[in-house]
């Protein structure tokens, strides 16, 4: 049996795969989960197994309202239970407040902020049962830079800030046995090839606005996850972490 047993969402590329690429060792078993991207799930599957990890793949779409529940199930009767649950996936949507429609708000809300309640729900038992439990939450620096001088994200930034809100609402109600915080990134660095909501210019344009003066790494972010999810932070919940460069100060 696994020491140490986690399920990260969307871990096929970018700030997923870097979490399960740092959490990888000995002992551990990680459920990477992809809603489509298969083969990205694959290479960090492999990543984690050359660190001496398990990794078992899960697939399934978080705006399908049955799929958190199923992921869960699965990742926990894989991994044999569940200690860590990082709730990473979702996606970026910079659509004006005057074009965005009512589908467009509801789908941001349905796979970002209902999609994260749902794996929280779906986790709480397992969570309950299991050593050290965290409930990591990825959140977004959309949900707090409102300037004219930077590019918003309307629907994003609702749905992030609904699962901050939810996080205090959970780490006081699954207090004292389960902590539960989120890690907020600012502008992050993105896989080659991967999908990406600003062009080059306007990624360039950022790094002014940014104090730190770069972009963030993958890693830079799972390094905080990391520590949320380690012994050291067992007296922190209710939390947001900011792994931002500054952006958000």
């Amino acid at each position: 049996m696994a020491e140490r047993r986690i399920l990260v969402t969307g871990a096929a590329s970018g700030i997923g795969a870097a979490v399960c690429r740092l959490l990888a060792a000995p002992g551990v078993a990680i459920a990477v989960h992809t809603r489509a991207n298969r083969e990205g799930a694959e290479r960090t599957a492999a990543a984690v197994r050359e660190k001496g990890g398990m990794a078992h793949l899960v697939l399934g779409d978080l705006e399908d309202a049955a799929a958190p529940a199923r992921i869960v199930a699965e990742a926990a009767a894989a991994l044999g239970g569940l200690d860590v649950l990082v709730a990473n996936a979702g996606f970026a949507d910079r659509t004006p407040i005057a074009q965005l429609t009512a589908e467009a708000f509801a789908r941001s809300q349905a796979v970002i902020a209902q999609g994260f309640l749902a794996l929280a729900q779906a986790a709480a038992s397992h969570l309950a049962a299991g050593q050290e439990p965290r409930l990591i939450a990825v959140s977004s620096f959309v949900a707090h830079v409102f300037r004219t001088d930077t590019p918003t994200f309307p629907a994003s930034a609702a749905a992030k800030a609904a699962v901050e809100a939810l996080v205090k609402a959970l780490a006081i109600e699954w207090a004292p046995k389960i902590t539960v915080n989120a890690v907020v990134p600012g502008y992050t660095r993105k896989d080659a090839g991967a999908h990406r909501a600003l062009t080059d210019a306007q990624w360039q344009e950022t790094l002014a606005r940014i104090p730190l003066r770069r972009l963030g790494e993958p890693e830079d972010v799972a390094a905080g996850i990391a520590f949320l999810a380690s012994p050291a932070a067992r007296y922190v919940t209710g939390q947001l972490l900011h792994v931002d460069g500054g952006i958000a100060v």
